[in-house]
């Protein structure tokens, strides 16, 4: 509960005004309540003739109890008008009064509940938010453990069951304890006794409830755990659709994906099966608790030692009755809040997840480069308890020049330069940029210099024109068509049906491999930034589009500060320095032609590629 309670006070408190007046809605629908069955009194005597007393009224602030002056004025009118109109009317007249408390108390019901709704919908997009700011922030290691499925469930269904055990419980807690109050208050100063017996005999029906929640929480877990599953499994699917049609595996993903569902259906069975017992199990209790007090009331009755009379005894059975409502509600509750805290224990696994790379206290002003950036040292591994990727790194990278690194898959290649934005940081060793460590930098302010180029072209779902401007704020038509005609992309671009408005479709899967580079060079020279990093831009494509691909990324490079991974040797032959990795180390590095002399990796690297 102390997580339950945390909860409701990071994103429940903001909307603290909708909780009070739920509150006092919830408070007024509960004394209607109380006087709308108080009508029944008079309305039975009225009836069935019980009570043949003639009431004289009483002035408000006599010396009696305020119980027996209420009675005895109600008692009182209800003659007046029994002499006035007649029993029939009279009938009629405390019926409509009964219809009247009852509207109100409908109202004031519909007004609690209503008033409930912008704070649950707020909790929830809140609660959103907060995952997706999270994720946002998150280095790129949480990705790299963590299945996309995954995250995409505790986003949806995770945050789905919060809004409908959380948030609709957070209503119960807060009209519940309201009626329970008002009724007890009630029961307590109608016959103290029977209250007594009935706080006596109640904690059965909670501790049998109890032991139908027990557990509830862990197999919860187990179910969204295996949701989850379900999700990474169809994600895996679309995003490998081409690889499962091309090795005829759809009866072995099928088989997969129905063994994860099967399983998931036999712990919702479990799970339902619970949620359903919870319901017949406070009924019967209720019905228990009632036939108990009702033997118990009518003992004391028909002995003559109860202070109450007949009509008054139904009065009191109404109120019990209608407390074992919220009562039942409760038992709702201690169901569904233990399986929405399931789906909180998931989602916390993001909003708790710690980020290792952090801003500094205070950080440095940074400026374009001058000199050069230094790798100095570096050693390099994913994990505490893995094998180091990078192995005592030296590297320097001076300003305007071209730095290509080469090597064979694995050689960590990739990991080298992923560590120049601070997608991750160095376990030993340090990254100097004109000779400041870069840890001394806003992140934001050193991620605003690099630019960068990948193999694989990232692009949204969205237009040309949105997916070239992406990350720069109020860019211009002229602006975004002067980068595409530099990257070569302006051209197909205006073929398209509507031009730079034209949507490129999920991944831009309506491009080709060239297209896609083509607008992520055009991303990078509008972005224009200070420090170039190409991570095998041109290694996917055909001869046509890498020429293409190749003559933008050359315009891109002139007078910038770059260093490019390469997996076709022929694109890197002109760089400044060409840097040989081999199993984490630097092995061999020079010029192309000096390389070659050396007659070492790199040569047998480029005579591979010349077969």
């Amino acid at each position: 509960m102390k997580e339950f309670f945390r909860v409701l006070r990071l994103y429940a408190w903001p909307y603290k005004g909708y909780l009070v007046g739920s509150l006092l809605f919830n408070l007024l629908s509960a004394v209607l309540n109380i006087f709308s069955f108080m009508s029944l009194m008079p309305m039975l005597n009225l009836l069935f003739g019980i009570d043949t007393t003639t009431y004289q009224f009483m002035a408000w602030d006599s010396h009696h109890d305020f119980k027996k002056i209420l009675v005895n004025n109600l008692y009182y009118y209800q003659q007046q008008l029994a002499v006035a109109y007649g029993p029939s009317l009279t009938l009629l007249f405390i019926g409509l009064f009964l219809i009247a408390a009852t509207l109100l108390k409908t109202s004031s019901y519909f007004a609690s509940a209503g008033i409930m709704v912008p704070l649950r919908t707020g909790v929830i997009r809140d609660i959103r938010n907060s995952i997706y700011r999270k994720i946002t922030t998150l280095p790129l290691s949480f990705f790299s453990d963590e299945r996309k499925g995954d995250i995409i469930a505790r986003m949806s269904g995770d945050v789905q069951e919060i809004e409908n055990s959380i948030t609709g419980s957070l209503e119960m807690l807060v009209k519940n304890p309201i009626l329970i109050i008002c009724y007890l208050g009630v029961l307590f100063y109608t016959s103290w006794q029977l209250t007594i017996f009935t706080l006596l005999v109640m904690p059965l029906m909670v501790w049998a409830l109890s032991s139908v929640v027990r557990k509830l929480k862990q197999r919860s877990l187990q179910a969204q755990s295996k949701w989850s599953e379900i999700m990474s499994q169809l994600e895996e699917t679309l995003g490998g659709m081409r690889i499962i049609k091309a090795f005829t595996a759809e009866d072995k993903m099928k088989a997969r994906f129905e063994a994860s569902t099967n399983e998931n259906r036999r712990l919702l069975i479990k799970v339902n099966l619970r949620q359903a017992l919870a319901h017949p199990v406070s009924e019967f209790l209720g019905t228990i608790l009632i036939v108990l007090v009702l033997w118990y009331g009518g003992t004391l009755i028909f002995s003559h030692k109860s202070t109450i009379d007949a009509p008054t005894f139904i009065f009191y059975m109404v109120i019990l009755y209608s407390l074992i409502q919220p009562l039942k509600d409760f038992s709702k509750a201690a169901y569904n809040i233990p399986k929405g805290m399931a789906s909180v224990e998931r989602v916390n696994k993001i909003l708790k997840a710690e980020n290792p790379i952090k801003d500094p206290v205070h950080p440095l002003p940074i400026h374009p480069l001058r000199d050069k950036i230094e790798f100095r040292h570096i050693t390099f591994r994913y994990s505490e308890d893995g094998k180091n990727v990078l192995k005592d790194i030296n590297l320097t990278v001076p300003r305007g020049k071209t730095i290509a690194i080469v090597g064979q898959s694995g050689s960590g290649k990739s990991t080298l330069v992923d560590l120049l934005p601070r997608y991750h940081d160095v376990q030993q060793g340090e990254i100097l940029f004109d000779g400041t460590n870069i840890k001394n930098f806003r992140i934001s302010d050193l991620r605003s210099l690099i630019g960068n180029v990948n193999q694989d072209a990232i692009l949204f779902n969205d237009t040309f024109f949105n997916n070239i401007a992406f990350g720069v704020k109020e860019a211009t038509m002229e602006q975004v068509q002067q980068a595409a005609r530099i990257a070569n992309a302006h051209d197909f671009i205006m073929a398209s049906e509507q031009g730079y408005d034209t949507m490129v479709g999920d991944r831009g899967c309506r491009l080709s491999g060239g297209q896609r580079q083509r607008i992520s060079i055009a991303r990078a020279i509008l972005k224009n930034p200070e420090i170039l990093i190409l991570d095998e831009a041109t290694s996917a494509l055909d001869t046509e589009s890498e020429r293409l691909v190749q003559d933008a990324l050359e315009k891109l490079m002139k007078a910038r500060t770059t260093i490019a991974i390469a997996h076709r040797l022929s694109t890197i032959k002109n760089a400044d320095e060409i840097v040989v990795l081999h199993e984490g180390h630097i092995v061999e590095r020079g010029t192309h032609e000096q390389l070659l002399a050396i007659q070492g990796y790199y040569r047998k690297l480029n005579d591979m590629q010349q077969l």
